[in-house]
């Protein structure tokens, strides 16, 4: 699955939808890949989910690479303009990992 997508997107969901987000995350900061995820931010659902991530990212619990994967736009039409503008920017730590 992995393979056959650029970028992921996260709706508004439950408990599965934030499992499944974070796993693709983890992937992200293990080096698997280094591609986006949106997060379709419709009526600020996902902000405090955010606010969360700066401040872990803030605090060194996550490296900056991982937290840069995550993009948020309150519509559809932003969501996929900005995935497509997406650069990723390696962390030099978790580059360094080969899986």
């Amino acid at each position: 699955m992995l393979d056959n997508f650029d970028a992921f997107i996260a709706l508004l969901g439950r408990i599965g939808t934030l499992e499944e987000t974070f796993q693709i995350a983890s992937w992200a900061q293990l080096n698997i890949h280094h591609k986006p995820i949106g997060l379709l931010n419709v009526d600020s659902f996902f902000n405090k989910l955010l606010s969360f991530l700066d401040q872990v990212g803030e605090e060194n619990f996550i490296p900056h690479s991982t937290r840069q994967i995550f993009i948020s736009a309150s519509t559809a039409e932003e969501i996929i303009d900005k995935l497509e503008d997406f650069v990723y920017k390696p962390d030099p730590v978790a580059a360094q990992i080969d899986w």
